[in-house]
């Protein structure tokens, strides 16, 4: 009788766990999907709320650069306040700022609440992952992963759906109220079923204020440095001061963290070698997932003229087929040798990129759909395993300061994607168009059907074209230069992710959780 009691308590603990984390996971998501939703729809809000046009892009902005700062802050939090209330805390935070967002009357008071929002849904994100090695045994991990891990991929292909259909449907402030009830839930089933632990106030008291500012400014100063590279330019003055303070900030507190009995964020991690090639992964991951989700909606609205609602459609295709291969993915990584999952991930995700660098103006959901099915596919090789190689053998006290790291690897791969992409777009289009008119004035019939030109006004055709003619071609010929610029984007994403495999080798072997 004893013993069968001492089992149901077991089995009642679990199923505690089980659900206080599946409540992480939920918050998780919504941090996520909060910055996919309010993509879709800032021109509705520069409307409503009659903003600049200029200051528009700083209501992501000020999101992504406090949620950066806030991602390596969570070791330090979670052992300040416990795994269980740092989450309850985040959260709540979360749900009182997305409230103040639904509410803002103006640019200044949004902004402000988009800081607080940022901050607080950049602590959910680490937490749940470092929640599946402290939360639960060796054999329960992979499962725990996939579902965090489905759940961090799902967002940002579902988000353009969610958010069109909300403001279409509703308005602006639902963007921001869908978080309210959800948070709440997620929040009081948290505090109920994750395990209680001491707040450790003495954890306060040796907090390394200079290295939270250091730290802080690297990465604030980052952040901007890449926001405005690709219009500024990389060597600008601007851009070149941002990256120099960025650098010696960085420093500064690699310096400090490195000689204190204390840091603020434990940096000995990257001595592990395969915590050093697991976040090199995360790198590389975000690298090619953020810059994949941004390139589709790109190619969707401005060339094929799609609404929020069609871009979102024509992307959930990637989220079924990462569904579809999440309980495949489990049963694998139970059994073989992350550094083989993965190696096999990043270059089938590789080969899904670089299948959508040869598009052209008339491509649409046909013929995005085996390149998403191949990234979709993919994705939960390129997560399993590296979180696995990054976590699943270290310590469990060094865990929330390596899942802090490991995430915000993935979150700068995405930034500094992004900046690259957008720099191609800017600086290759121009040169692709001379190119084309090159080709249309040689007669080159390859270059009138790529641009969808009649075969008539350019066969046999020597020179510069008349006004006429100049009239039809040019907006073909601009829509055209977009595209190629495009596939070279595409194409550069997924050389960088190939290199992926490239790193595999450097880990150390790591032991499935079932032989």
């Amino acid at each position: 009788m004893p013993n069968r009691l001492a089992s149901e308590l077991t089995d009642r603990r679990q199923t505690l766990i089980w659900i206080g984390f599946f409540a992480m996971c939920i918050g998780m998501f919504m941090a996520i999907l909060d910055v996919q939703v309010v993509a879709t729809s800032l021109p509705t809000i520069q409307s409503a709320l009659d903003i600049d046009p200029e200051q528009m892009s700083w209501i992501q902005t000020v999101y992504l650069i406090a949620e950066v700062v806030a991602i390596p802050l969570t070791g330090f939090l979670t052992r300040f306040l416990t795994m269980r209330w740092l989450f309850v805390t985040s959260l709540v935070l979360f749900v009182i700022a997305s409230a103040g967002c639904a509410i803002s009357s103006g640019f200044s008071e949004l902004v402000a609440w988009r800081v607080l929002q940022g901050f607080s849904g950049g602590t959910l994100i680490p937490s749940v992952f470092s929640a599946v090695f402290i939360l639960f045994p060796n054999e329960r991990q992979a499962l725990a992963t996939t579902i965090a891990g489905v759940l961090a991929v799902l967002a940002p292909t579902v988000g353009p759906i969610v958010g069109g259909w909300l403001t279409e449907t509703y308005s602006w402030h639902w963007l921001f109220l869908i978080n309210i009830i959800p948070g709440i839930l997620a929040a009081l089933i948290a505090m109920r079923s994750l395990p209680q632990e001491r707040v450790d106030v003495w954890e306060l008291r040796g907090l390394d204020a200079v290295g939270l500012a250091t730290m802080a400014v690297a990465l604030i100063t980052l952040e901007l440095g890449l926001k405005e590279a690709p219009t500024s330019g990389w060597m600008s003055v601007y851009d070149s001061g941002l990256f120099a303070v960025s650098a010696l900030s960085a420093l500064a507190f690699i310096w400090r963290s490195l000689h204190r009995a204390r840091p603020l964020v434990e940096l000995h991690n990257f001595q592990d070698r395969n915590f050093m090639v697991g976040s090199t992964l995360s790198f590389i991951l975000g690298f090619g997932l953020f810059g994949s989700v941004y390139l589709m909606p790109v190619f969707l609205a401005f060339v094929r003229g799609h609404n929020a609602f069609e871009i979102g459609m024509t992307m959930l295709v990637t989220g079924i087929a990462q569904l579809c291969t999440a309980p495949i993915a489990v049963a694998l990584e139970k059994r073989m040798d992350p550094r083989l999952l993965s190696a096999a991930g990043f270059a089938l995700f590789a080969i899904g990129i670089g299948m959508s660098a040869s598009q052209d103006p008339r491509s649409d959901y046909d013929a995005m759909f085996w390149p998403q099915i191949i990234r979709g596919v993919s994705i939960m090789f390129c997560l399993l395993p590296p979180t696995r190689l990054a976590l699943g053998t270290l310590p469990p006290e060094r865990v929330p300061d390596a899942s802090g790291l490991f995430n915000l690897m993935r979150n700068l791969g995405g930034a500094i994607g992004i900046a690259l992409i957008d720099t191609v777009l800017y600086t290759r289009s121009e040169p692709l168009g001379q190119k084309l008119w090159d080709r249309l004035q040689a007669g080159d019939l390859e270059a009138a059907e790529f641009i969808g030109s009649s075969a008539q006004i350019v066969a046999g055709h020597t020179g510069a074209f008349d006004a006429d003619a100049t009239a039809i071609l040019n907006p073909l010929v601009q829509t055209g230069a977009t595209v190629q610029a495009l596939n070279e984007a595409w194409m550069m994403v997924a050389i960088i992710t190939a290199c992926a495999v490239i790193c595999l080798p450097f880990a150390k072997p790591v032991l499935p959780t079932q032989s």
